[in-house]
């Protein structure tokens, strides 16, 4: 099996607007920026979309490490695309990429469509609880004449996500003619043994030198403290870092942190039951320690049932519970531990 490093993430969105979906009609202004929001039953959910989260994601990581190298975008009419060169560019490997394109095979010119399947997967990130957007009122009265009136949506929640990094994914390719598996055109090939890749024997895949596999993996988690990004930062400046988040190592491409936040009496909250559940079924998967981070001001009455979670021996994983910003530190110098050696 494959091992994912997974991880469950709460972001507090007090005052925010982070992804607009466009404008609605509104007799009262003509038109209004409404935010992405989904229903369930009766019920609105705010919403920030998977692209928004992993936009912010792969900005971060462009932005705050020396060492990571942006693929950059060419666009040929309607359609946009990456150099697709995964050796190269990081964000080609971890985020995955899709590119049409031609080679020469002896003297006939074949049209060849690499894809790769992002190794980085997550949901968008939704609100833990009900929550009906707030419709705020504006206008333009600077200008000489009539004030321009105008109305924009925001929102007072706290939104939840997961993720899943497939470790073995990260600098591993295929030219395998399948679809989803032909990573690389065979040209391709002189590049990875040009960077020190090599071929592994038993499926055939083409491997980057350990080094470079674990820097992709270390930066990706630890872009998550540094995340910034959203909508209408100028007037709902959100910190969109994790205040809660809970991590680990699986053997296994499942995801059982995905059910630990439940909604009682419209409230949304953190199940320490679901959690103990999931770690006692799911012992003999789990490849590392449970790390729990929370940032103090933060569901503060939490604190002392991680504590006691994080200091009792009746469970048959060890729990690690500090800040978010420490137990990430901390996971990441283990991450080594978990990719192996290029064949």
């Amino acid at each position: 099996m494959s091992k994912h490093l997974i991880g469950l993430t709460l972001i507090d969105a007090p005052h925010s607007a982070l992804n607009n979906a466009g404008t609605e009609a509104s007799q009262a202004t003509e038109n209004i920026v409404a935010v992405k929001k989904l229903q369930k039953g009766r019920d609105t959910y705010p919403y920030v979309s998977g692209q928004a989260w992993r936009n912010w994601w792969r900005t971060t990581l462009d932005q705050e490490f020396d060492d990571w190298n942006s693929s950059p975008i060419e666009r040929e009419k309607k359609i946009a695309f990456t150099a697709a060169d995964p050796v190269t560019y990081d964000d080609d490997d971890v985020f995955g990429y899709m590119r049409a394109q031609s080679e020469m095979q002896g003297k006939k010119k074949v049209n060849v469509t690499v894809t790769r399947l992002s190794p980085l997967k997550c949901s968008p990130l939704i609100s833990i609880e009900p929550q009906t957007p707030t419709n705020d009122f504006g206008v333009m009265a600077r200008q000489e004449g009539d004030p321009v009136p105008y109305e924009h949506q925001f929102y007072a929640c706290v939104l939840q996500g997961i993720f899943s990094l497939d470790l073995n994914a990260v600098g591993t390719f295929s030219d395998i003619n399948r679809t989803g598996y032909k990573n690389i055109a065979a040209s391709y090939v002189q590049t990875i043994h040009d960077a020190g890749g090599t071929q592994d024997a038993d499926n055939l895949s083409w491997v980057l030198p350990k080094e470079i596999r674990l820097r992709r993996c270390q930066h990706t988690l630890e872009a998550l403290p540094l995340l910034s990004g959203g909508a209408k930062l100028t007037s709902h400046l959100t910190d969109v870092t994790p205040k809660l988040i809970i991590l680990s190592v699986l053997d296994g491409g499942n995801h059982p942190f995905m059910n630990l936040m439940v909604e009682e009496d419209g409230a949304g909250k953190l199940s320490l039951p679901a959690l103990r559940e999931v770690i006692e079924d799911y012992a003999d998967r789990f490849c590392d320690a449970i790390y729990i981070g929370r940032r103090s001001g933060f569901m503060d009455e939490l604190n002392e049932e991680l504590n006691d979670l994080a200091s009792g021996d009746n469970l048959p994983c060890e729990i690690v519970y500090d800040s978010p910003n420490k137990i990430i530190a901390q996971l990441t110098q283990k991450l080594e531990t978990h990719i192996g050696d290029s064949p």
